[in-house]
């Protein structure tokens, strides 16, 4: 069982006045971390303290805070093995998976390290004799608020991208992945100088404090309404706000593709991580001409994934990530039954241990169900039959968010229509998962605000600077 403290001010173990609370595995129920809860008054303390010590990080040379953030990843690589346990432990994701997000995180952290010292302003043109510029400077005080599924990835792409621009930072892991932020912290902690990197641990409340505090920016990776919450929290500080949050992602097979190349997709992109992923297909619309026989491709993808925890190396599908969670996503399921829809495979609870929940594909869907409008996040595969290409890209466009998009075609000219058209963040033409490394998602609507994961985070946490300098009285210097 993991034993996770705080660190504040420099100081490992301080604070947790606010008692404890205990995460459990789950595949098993069995308690897996025992994790101190902060109090208002310590995240305060905590904000105070890592103010006082930004200014000295801000001053450092940018390629001396690169150097220590390419430090910070070799000692993230040297427990990669130990972080990914922990993930799998915490929220239950496959094994290898979670080796896949702690080898995302390094490279992540790496990249930052190298791309930081090259940023630069620009020179401007004035008057002759004097010098104009524009140059970026640290933003100051960062809290960093994560999320659970992805937990070591995410993490390592906002902190990373903070640290590296000279801004000290907050860290508040997810309530569900306590131990798996402790020792990221730890790893993180022993490159940098005391006080840079502050650890907060506990539930919402904690998120909150600390997005109700004067900071400097406020990044938040989660759900869309914890981030509606922080964004009016600093409207009333003035903090900078960067949210990836919820999504409903749309999946468009397009007639004249192949109806199982196309189930593989869709079934990759619905059921990876329990559909546990910000970018998860959440709504397909197939094409009536490929739809049956793509239904039946997904039905048979569905049925062959092996359920079980993810420690087990032959685990393809592990549990939710906790019952309240799967309490949610079985009942979008049964409300969609209930208004006409048709489970052709899953969608019922097993018997037995644990918050698993198995791979579901919904037919006899309508564009206006919950399960389709709402995001579900979990391994859930609903089905829109539509008769023409239009009415796909105008259902996938009708959507509250804009996180992402995928469209299966053979046709050029419709997958330049679709990424013209969709209003997302991103679009993906015939790969669910596929992408160039640095591209740099700018979600809309309820899914967020700013740039991530890309070089242009290295931005977000900067602020630029206009600068004229001229002689005194006109003369010369």
């Amino acid at each position: 069982m993991y034993t996770v403290a705080q660190l504040m001010g420099g100081v490992w173990g301080a604070g947790g006045g606010g008692g404890e609370l205990v995460v459990n595995d789950p595949a098993d129920g069995s308690p897996v971390s025992s994790v101190p809860v902060a109090t208002a008054d310590e995240v305060g303390k905590a904000v105070a303290a890592a103010r006082e010590a930004a200014a000295e990080w801000a001053s450092t040379a940018p390629a001396t805070r690169a150097a220590a953030v390419h430090r910070a990843a070799d000692a993230v690589e040297a427990v990669a093995e130990e972080l990914a346990a922990a993930v799998t432990a915490e929220m239950g994701k496959p094994l290898a998976d979670a080796r896949g997000g702690v080898e995302a995180g390094i490279g992540t952290l790496r990249q930052y390290a190298e791309l930081a010292p090259l940023r630069g302003g620009r020179t401007l043109h004035g008057e002759p004799d004097a010098l104009d510029f524009i140059t970026p400077q640290p933003r100051g005080v960062v809290a960093a608020i994560t999320p659970w599924n992805d937990p070591v990835a995410v993490s390592c792409g906002l902190l990373g991208a903070a640290l590296v621009t000279g801004n000290v930072v907050l860290y508040k892991p997810s309530e569900r992945t306590p131990a798996t932020g402790w020792l990221l912290a730890r790893a993180l902690d022993q490159a940098l100088p005391a006080g840079v990197l502050s650890l907060l641990t506990g539930g919402p409340e904690v998120g909150a404090a600390l997005a109700g505090q004067e900071v400097d920016v406020v990044a938040h990776v989660g759900s869309t309404a914890t981030g509606r919450a922080i964004a009016a929290a600093a409207a009333r500080t003035g903090a900078k706000v960067l949210l990836e949050n919820g999504g409903s992602d749309p999946l468009v097979v397009d007639a004249g593709v192949d109806a199982s190349w196309a189930a593989g997709q869709a079934a990759l992109g619905a059921f990876a991580n329990a559909g546990q992923i910000c970018v998860a297909v959440e709504r397909i619309y197939v094409h009536r001409e490929v739809a049956e026989d793509f239904v039946a491709a997904l039905v048979q993808r569905a049925d062959a994934l092996r359920a079980g925890p993810g420690r087990d190396p032959g685990t393809e599908l592990g549990p939710l990530v906790d019952r309240r969670h799967r309490d949610h996503v079985h009942g979008q399921v049964t409300a969609a039954v209930a208004d006409g829809a048709q489970v052709r495979t899953g969608g019922e609870l097993p018997d037995g241990p644990g918050a698993f929940y198995p791979a579901t594909v919904v037919t006899d869907c309508r564009h206006d169900m919950p399960l389709v409008r709402e995001e579900t996040f979990g391994p859930v595969a609903p089905v829109v039959v539509v008769d023409s290409f239009d009415e796909a890209l105008r259902c996938a466009a009708d959507s509250p968010y804009g996180l992402a998009a995928t469209v299966l075609t053979a046709s050029m000219s419709h997958a330049q229509r679709a990424w013209r058209e969709l209003p997302v963040g991103t679009v993906k033409i015939n790969s669910v998962f596929g992408g160039a490394p640095g591209g740099a998602a700018h979600p809309r609507r309820a899914s967020g605000q700013g740039f991530g994961y890309g070089p242009e985070l290295l931005d977000e946490f900067t602020a630029t600077k206009a600068v004229h300098i001229e002689a005194p009285g006109g003369g010369h210097w």
